[in-house]
């Protein structure tokens, strides 16, 4: 594939100021110390990048997604080289906050970001993002913004579909859609010509690409599968994670992506799309349904689901063994916990289920439910 997009940096360097600023704005995901410090030995050990870690199960090396209860969820991280879909709540309400808390940890860091999106600019996603704040423990306050002079020192890159394709483009018959083969073309740039890949040396320290694509496979990008079941492009979007993969396994790059996989028609694209992606994490808002209204979800904003987690180096898939989570967003803090409902302590419901109880034990017919039937109950 040839190489022919630009970059679209703003930022000249991570310089100084990259340095400054991540001095005062430590992550809890690097550790503290002479060790921390990046060296030149070519010993066996693993190469310490700031911002990263080894797994404590397979030795990968992680990065952190920003929210350290999602890290923990996760096995540790996110492992490098690995793709991070996140599937859209309804409303795009609160997958955009964890599309720029895995920026706003890149920044702090030092890494280099690759932003890219076919509805807001690059630009303005990073000035809107969260602030980190260590005064009680390293968190992301969701109600300030990114200071400008810490964006301005760090190393970005943009990709804006409207600026990257014009209205008189010729479009060559291809198996992509033009934007996902202007964004791969991009990608395939800033890693090879910046040394993410190992081909060329990096100049200076080794360090992780963060890679950021916001809304794919919507109707920005040209992609018709969420406006028909058997669209023109169907095996589009699946091809692009083929090659974005590809990409991701040979080089020192993580990538989240946001996908408004409720919108999609077809479900057997939902699975190959799962299929090609490590880590896939649902958010379901109860905005607009039932649970909002409903006084035992009052504490809760919405549902996350861990549909899949990493099955690097190993035989078989983990699966999550937390299956009840939820989410709430208070004024600072994205947090996630285990879903608690609050026990029904009342006497009297207590005991007018007792005739219900009865009444389904009858319909199991003979068995176990006939123990618990009739007038006899066992009232703990």
């Amino acid at each position: 594939m040839a190489a022919v997009a630009t970059c679209g940096s703003v930022a000249a360097s991570t310089g100084s100021a990259v340095a400054t600023a991540s001095k005062s704005n430590v992550t809890s995901f690097q550790r503290r110390g002479p060790r921390a410090s990046v060296t030149n030995d070519s010993g066996p050990r693993l190469v310490s990048i700031a911002g990263t870690r080894p797994s404590v199960r397979n030795g990968q090396l992680l990065v952190s997604t920003g929210l350290p209860a999602l890290d923990q969820l996760l096995g540790g991280g996110l492992a490098v080289g690995t793709v991070l879909l996140i599937e859209e709540d309804k409303y795009n309400i609160y997958s955009p906050l964890l599309f720029k808390y895995f920026l706003a940890e890149g920044i702090v860091n030092g890494h280099t970001l690759l932003v890219a999106s076919a509805k807001e600019d690059p630009a303005n996603i990073l000035q809107i993002g969260p602030v980190s704040s260590s005064r009680f423990g390293h968190y992301y306050d969701a109600s300030k913004r990114m200071p400008q002079e810490l964006i301005e020192a760090s190393n970005w890159h943009g990709f804006f579909l409207p600026e990257k394709i014009s209205s008189t483009l010729k479009v060559e018959p291809c198996s992509l859609t033009p934007g996902y083969t202007k964004l791969l073309q991009f990608i395939q740039n800033i890693i090879y010509e910046e040394g993410f890949d190992g081909s060329n040396p990096q100049k200076k320290q080794r360090n992780i690409l963060r890679i950021g694509i916001q809304n794919l496979g919507s109707p920005l990008w040209g992609d018709d599968i969420c406006c028909a079941e058997n669209g023109g492009n169907s095996h589009s979007l699946t091809k692009f994670l083929y090659v974005l993969r590809g990409l991701l396994r040979t080089s020192l790059s993580a990538c989240i992506i946001t996908m408004p996989t409720h919108l999609i028609q077809n479900k057997a694209i939902i699975a190959r799309v799962t299929t090609l992606s490590d880590v896939v994490v649902g958010l379901e808002s109860f905005i607009g349904s039932e649970r909002e209204t409903n006084p035992l979800y009052k504490d809760y904003h919405g549902l996350i689901h861990i549909r899949q987690i990493p099955r690097l180096n190993n035989l078989i898939c983990d699966e999550s063994d937390v299956k009840d989570l939820a989410f709430k967003l208070k004024r600072k803090l994205f947090t996630i916990e285990r879903l608690h409902l609050p026990p029904d302590l009342s006497d009297t419901v207590s005991r007018s289920s007792k005739m219900d109880l009865a009444e389904s034990a009858k319909r199991l017919g003979p068995g176990c439910g006939m123990m618990a039937g009739g007038k006899k109950h066992l009232d703990f």
